[in-house]
């Protein structure tokens, strides 16, 4: 009986080990629902460029969202082509709303990331007070008052004419057009209008005029940042690895099928490196949990041993665990 209680606990503890070192060496999810997850982003603790740590969440639904101090949104796609994320936000005004103005929050970016707002947005205001902004049809103001120019809302711009999918969802409210320098700039616009929305002009490809066409969401532009290390590391012929970091020291790492490297994944004349924080926990759970239950493993086996001999399935010398 002790024989058989023994083989168990060395079985559960060698598959609980296993599995947790198979876990270490997944690579980096490519994916998050439907939407391709590349370098310099990463969805896994150690992955991507550390510029980027933590910006973009995964949920277990498959739902990709950016994180931003203004609060998290849905993303609904990433372009690494000409490198740019578009997010939605539930609190900004849509076609459904009409002239109903829900309350909402000016979307913010962190400034010490590589994020920045694409001059490609344009910015709707809608309901603002003329005692407050400057509600005027652009062209007419700025020839009046060209040191106040930008300061002005446009009353008779493009998109407030040609509102983007619902040209006619405004029947009692007014609409201009502003883009904010800053994000205090856009709080004060909220501070004095009903609620504001972001158009971006997606790139279709087609010749002039119809090269772009605006769409609801907001551009987020962000850099790649590119190095030789990184370079080779993607390289296939020398191993096809995956850019990624460690999360202590935040230096490059190549993470690779069999470990971490500081080259690329081909390049033996090096030590493999442990994956250090490729899949949140797993290091600490090897190194922890692992260790101590494998330990145990073998004192309890030990113990038993001497009293009683132990036989998992066919002894041999072929699989004899110790």
């Amino acid at each position: 009986m002790a024989s058989l209680l023994a083989c168990k606990f060395i079985l559960l503890i060698g598959l609980q080990f296993l599995s947790l070192t198979a876990a270490q060496a997944s690579p980096c999810r490519p994916y998050c629902g439907n939407i391709p997850i590349n370098y310099p982003f990463g969805i896994d603790e150690g992955c991507g460029s550390p510029y980027y740590s933590h910006i973009l969440v995964c949920s277990d639904q498959g739902k990709l969202e950016l994180r931003t101090p203004s609060g998290r949104y849905p993303v609904k796609s990433i372009s690494y082509s000409d490198p740019h994320i578009i997010v939605t936000d539930p609190f900004m005004w849509n076609c459904l709303d009409g002239d109903s103005f829900r309350p909402t929050r000016p979307f913010s970016l962190d400034t010490s990331t590589h994020l920045s707002l694409s001059s490609q947005n344009d910015y709707l205001f809608f309901n603002c007070s003329e005692e407050n902004v400057i509600v005027q049809p652009k062209p007419m103001f700025c020839e009046r008052y060209p040191e106040k120019c930008d300061s002005s809302c446009d009353s008779s711009s493009y998109l407030c004419r040609h509102l983007p999918e619902c040209a006619s969802a405004l029947t009692r409210s007014t609409c201009c057009s502003y883009y904010p320098k800053a994000t205090e700039s856009l709080r004060l616009m909220l501070k004095y209008c009903a609620s504001y929305t972001s158009v971006h002009w997606r790139n279709t490809g087609e010749t002039q005029p119809d090269d772009q066409v605006p769409e609801y969401g907001i551009r987020v532009d962000f850099d790649i940042p590119v190095t030789t290390r990184c370079l080779q590391c993607q390289d296939t012929s020398k191993g096809g690895g995956t850019c990624g970091f460690d999360t202590k020291t935040q230096s490059f790492l190549c993470l690779c099928e069999r470990g971490n490297v500081t080259t690329y994944c081909n390049d033996d004349s090096i030590s493999k490196r442990t994956r250090n924080g490729v899949i949140a926990g797993t290091v600490t759970g090897v190194s922890v949990a692992g260790a101590f239950g494998i330990g145990a493993g073998i004192w309890y086996f030990k113990k038993v041993r001497a009293k009683a001999p132990v036989t998992c399935g066919v002894q041999s010398n072929e699989n004899r665990l110790f």
